[in-house]
């Protein structure tokens, strides 16, 4: 087994199941928190844009070719690569992290595992990594992310996961109220 063909493909397939989640949306439900943190669609492809363009490019040495406005303007520490601003459409948005994700295959394809990286924003003493440790948190972090999405599109309009079409309209209605019986003896 090639460690990191594997690993590569995992991201590469969750990128996609991502990227899955914005088809067929206007661009207001691609925008919108569904829930009290504010996590929405388009956010958590710009969140990810950033990551790939950081882990697996700047600390790796390799310059990304575009700078990130919130980067610049240090406006990532309060959250601004998290929500979509008026004037970054979707298409802006899932093009920047379409080449994000290339420029970062880039960097997977021509390092090995273990060369060597340094991540400035972890604490002192910890910033020295490897690809390897990169590629594993990316896709850690863009798994996670996906599964907020699948929440945030079944908020949306119902579509659900991938085991979505495992039951029918009524089953998953009987599915719901059992578990739902299920907690209420805790009240």
């Amino acid at each position: 087994m090639d460690l990191k063909a594997e690993l590569h493909q995992k991201l590469q397939e969750t990128r996609a199941v991502l990227l899955r989640k914005l088809e067929g949306l206007s661009e207001y439900d691609r925008r919108r928190p569904l829930v009290p943190s504010g996590t929405n669609l388009l956010g958590l492809v710009k969140h990810l844009a950033g990551l790939e363009y950081t882990y697996l490019g700047e600390c790796l040495g390799r310059v990304p070719p575009e700078k990130l406005a919130w980067v610049e303007d240090e406006t990532i520490w309060d959250g601004a690569d998290m929500w979509a601003l008026p004037t970054e459409t979707s298409d802006y948005l899932i093009a920047l992290y379409q080449r994000a994700c290339a420029f970062a295959d880039e960097t997977i394809t021509s390092l090995d595992l273990d060369a060597p990286g340094s991540v400035a924003h972890w604490p002192e003493g910890a910033r020295t990594t490897t690809l390897g440790i990169l590629l594993i948190r990316m896709v850690d972090e863009t798994a996670h992310h996906a599964g907020h999405a699948d929440i945030i599109r079944e908020l949306i309009d119902g579509t659900g996961g991938p085991d979505a079409d495992m039951l029918d309209g009524p089953g998953w209605t009987e599915y719901y109220t059992t578990l739902q019986q299920a907690a209420d003896t805790f009240k």
